[in-house]
C-alpha cells in the first residue's frame, strides 16, 4: 500500500512524525508537508511565486508552501505512480464544524480527493499533543483498514479525543456542528506604532447537538464525517429558477 503524507503544522511537528512512524511498517510511504506552519491556509495554492521542494534528514519532503501546494506537488511532480491513500495531520487541535473551511489539514485531504485519491484528515480534539501516541495508532488502524463501503474517492475528516487508546470507547459516524461567529480580531500595535491586528479565536460550538463532531468527541468517541465538495445550494436551485424565468 502506498501511502502520502502531508500535514499543514510543518513537517517537523510531533503529530507527521508519530503519523509517519505508526503506518511505515505497514506500507510504503511518503512525506511532503509544508516548511513551517501554515495552519488556517484552507485550500490555497501558490501562484505568485516558484516552489522549492526540498529534503530533511530524516527523509520527509518539504515544500515552502501551503498544505495544498505540497499535496500538488507530491502527485504531479514527485511521485512515480498516485498512491492508494492521502492522510492529513496529525493537526494538533481539532477541525470539527465550521473550522473545516479554513483547515490546512483537511485541504490537504481535500487535494488529493480532487485527484480522484481517497483521503483522510486526522486532528487531535485539544492541542499541546496529548496521547499522541495514541491517537497515532488510531488513525493507523483507519488509514488501513480501508472503507469498502464508501464509493471512491472519498474525503474523510477525523477528529480524535485526547485520550488514553483504552479510554477511546469507539469510532462513530458524524455529521459537522456549527460555531458561533469568530472572536473580533485583537488589536495591538508594532514597535513603529502601527495598528497591527491578530484573527480573534473560533467561536464556541453553536450546534453541538447528538450525532455532531463536537458531541461525539465530548462522549469519548472518534468523529469520523465524510465530507464532499460540491457546493450548489440544491435548496435554493429552484427558487432561483423561478426568479431568472
Amino acid at each position: 500500500m502506498r501511502i502520502l503524507i502531508s500535514n499543514d503544522d510543518g513537517y517537523l511537528a510531533p503529530g507527521i512524525v508519530a503519523l509517519a512512524q505508526a503506518l511505515r511498517p505497514y506500507a510504503d510511504i511518503t512525506v511532503v508537508a509544508p516548511e513551517s506552519n501554515r495552519s488556517g491556509a484552507s485550500n490555497a495554492l501558490t501562484l505568485d511565486r516558484p516552489l522549492s521542494l526540498s529534503r530533511a534528514d530524516n527523509g520527509f519532503y518539504f515544500v515552502n508552501g501551503t498544505p495544498s501546494d505540497c499535496v500538488h506537488v507530491a502527485l504531479t511532480a514527485l511521485m512515480n505512480e498516485p498512491p492508494d491513500l492521502v492522510v492529513s495531520g496529525i493537526n494538533q487541535g481539532q477541525n470539527m464544524g465550521d473550522d473545516t473551511l479554513y483547515s490546512g489539514t483537511v485541504a490537504a485531504a481535500t487535494e488529493a480527493y480532487l485527484f480522484g485519491i481517497p483521503a483522510i484528515a486526522f486532528s487531535q480534539v485539544n492541542k499541546g499533543w496529548g496521547e499522541l501516541e495514541a491517537a497515532a495508532k488510531i488513525a493507523a488502524e483507519m488509514a488501513l483498514r480501508g472503507f469498502p463501503s464508501l464509493l471512491k474517492p472519498y474525503l474523510l475528516n477525523v477528529n480524535i479525543p485526547n485520550l488514553a487508546y483504552e479510554k477511546i470507547l469507539g469510532v462513530r459516524a458524524a455529521r459537522l456542528g456549527k460555531r458561533h461567529s469568530s472572536e473580533p480580531v485583537i488589536q495591538a500595535q508594532d514597535p513603529a506604532g502601527r495598528n497591527i491586528y491578530w484573527i480573534g479565536p473560533a467561536g464556541a460550538a453553536k450546534d453541538a447537538s447528538e450525532g455532531t463532531d463536537f458531541d461525539t468527541t465530548a462522549k469519548a468517541y472518534v468523529a469520523v464525517t465524510p465530507l464532499q465538495i460540491d457546493l450548489t445550494n440544491l435548496k435554493q436551485m429552484q427558487a432561483l429558477a423561478v426568479d431568472l424565468a
